[in-house]
């Protein structure tokens, strides 16, 4: 057999980027589908991994008017630089061990005080509700910012289907707890599983997303795949990763960061100059991509929309 060096292949014979994973779906699903046919099981080791996902063109997105107009961040600071301890603390850690993580199959358990629980998969879920690409910009609280163009749907259209009872008060959300896939899960640095919480009326606002992708694209695992919250008004900590559980409940929940640094922590964490962190200012941030640090907006630019949710509550006792 001749195999031909790098040297010798022309541009042409070379399968692009989007032709190669289609034939890699196409292959490992027709293998599933004769192990199923054989055995009258699925072969859970025919299953494709997110990583194989990963760069799947997401189809009948329609551009959102909620976005802003700002330029967005490159698709390699947004996948390169992350917040995702369950993958490591440092940023560039969760692009380099987020490997381990497989996205499908994949079941979201939504329940508490609803009408309507259910165990979704998470094509299924992805399916409520039409796709959108939301530009959003996300601030960290560590002081840095990105502009994301997030795909997703309003978190209120999963509501909706729920349908809550007049109990529900808060969503508590919950990230996979699996150490095996996530190795961060080893180290006690936050109490796990992840868990967060927003009160209904911010579940409820349209501002708020269950994103499933970004630039068009699958959700890549460093950045929360399968599916993860994006709040915009609040700081990037707020907004769940890898999501395993919707429960709605009456009392507030006590959500990760407030367990582990209470003091450092609360449970509304909207972006707020106003208030700094114990051990850093608040008052500006670095845009991911620039030298010159900016002015922090107040609930990160998105005022005019959600104010009046903290209409009459001290923003510096409630932070």
């Amino acid at each position: 057999m001749l195999i031909k060096k790098p040297s010798d292949i022309k541009g042409g014979e070379i399968t692009d980027k989007e032709t190669y994973l289609d034939r890699r779906k196409f292959l490992i699903q027709a293998s599933a589908a004769l192990a199923t046919m054989a055995t009258g099981f699925a072969a859970p080791g025919f299953l494709e991994p997110s990583r194989a996902q990963a760069g799947i063109k997401l189809a009948g997105v329609r551009k959102s008017p909620l976005s802003t107009d700002e330029p967005p961040n490159s698709f390699k600071d947004i996948t390169t630089y992350n917040n995702f301890y369950e993958f490591g603390t440092d940023k560039y850690s969760p692009a380099r061990n987020a490997k381990s993580l497989v996205t499908r199959p994949w079941t979201v358990a939504v329940e508490g005080e609803i009408k309507h629980p259910k165990v979704y998969d998470i094509d299924e879920l992805t399916k409520i509700s039409p796709l959108e690409e939301r530009i959003y910009r996300l601030r960290c609280v560590e002081g840095w910012s990105m502009v994301i163009p997030w795909v997703g749907f309003p978190l209120n259209a999963l509501i909706n289907q729920a349908q809550p009872t007049s109990k529900a008060r808060y969503i508590e959300f919950k990230t996979l707890f699996d150490p095996k896939q996530m190795p961060g899960q080893y180290r006690g640095v936050l109490e796990w599983s992840y868990t967060e919480g927003l009160r209904m009326d911010e579940a409820m606002h349209p501002l708020t997303i269950l994103a499933v992708g970004l630039y068009g694209e699958v959700l890549p695992n460093q950045n929360g795949a399968p599916i993860r919250l994006v709040v915009p008004w609040k700081y990037g900590f707020k907004s769940i990763k890898s999501i395993v559980r919707f429960r709605f409940v009456e009392k507030q929940p006590l959500t990760a960061w407030m367990k582990s640094a209470p003091h450092e922590y609360g449970f509304y964490s909207n972006v707020n100059p106003e208030v700094n962190h114990p051990r850093w200012s608040q008052a500006r941030e670095r845009r991911i991509g620039e030298f010159t640090k900016r002015k922090t907006l107040m609930f990160n630019g998105y005022g005019d929309q959600i104010a009046s949710l903290y209409q009459g509550m001290d923003l510096k006792t409630n932070f």
